[in-house]
C-alpha cells in the first residue's frame, strides 16, 4: 500500500517589501542576495531583490522567512493542483 504524502499549505505573507514568509515550501533551490529560487507546493517560486537574505529555514514545517528589498515574486512550473490529461479536465 503506497502511503501519500500529505501537502503542506502554501502561502506568501509579505510586509512592506522588506520582509516576509513562505509556507509550503519543498527545498530552496538556489539563493543568493538577488535571488531566492524556492520549489513550492504549488510551482517554483522565484522571488528577486536587493540584500535578499533567509532569516528561518525549517524544512520539517515548509517555512522559509526571508528580508531584503523585494522587486518581484514569481511562479513558474506545474501548479500541482492543475495536473491531469486535458480530456480529463475537459469532462469534468
Amino acid at each position: 500500500m503506497e502511503e501519500k504524502k500529505s501537502a503542506k499549505p502554501h502561502s506568501i505573507l509579505w510586509k512592506d517589501r522588506t520582509e516576509g514568509s513562505v509556507a509550503g515550501v519543498i527545498d530552496v533551490l538556489s539563493f543568493d542576495e538577488n535571488m531566492v529560487v524556492l520549489q513550492t507546493e504549488q510551482g517554483t517560486l522565484t522571488v528577486k531583490g536587493k540584500n535578499l537574505h533567509i532569516g528561518r529555514l525549517e524544512l520539517s514545517s515548509g517555512e522559509v522567512k526571508m528580508r531584503g528589498s523585494v522587486d518581484s515574486i514569481v511562479y513558474s512550473g506545474s501548479n500541482p493542483a492543475k495536473k491531469g490529461s486535458l480530456m480529463k479536465r475537459m469532462f469534468r
